[in-house]
């Protein structure tokens, strides 16, 4: 198990239920973002890795 899993079981335990939109997602990590700009390149990378996962040439 990775360090980072268990803020997405925590995600998943909390939130798993409620439906939202991808624009309401970003709207987060822009939050995310602005109040921790050190991860501004993680943030990009997760998002355009989500924007492109069904993208062959990816």
């Amino acid at each position: 198990m990775y360090f980072t899993d268990r803020g997405l079981e925590e995600l998943e335990e909390r939130r798993g239920e409620e439906e939202v939109t991808l624009a309401w997602v970003a709207d987060r990590l822009r939050e995310y973002v602005d109040a921790h700009p050190e991860t501004e390149g993680t943030v990009e990378a997760i998002a355009t890795w989500l924007a492109r996962l069904d993208d062959p040439d990816d």
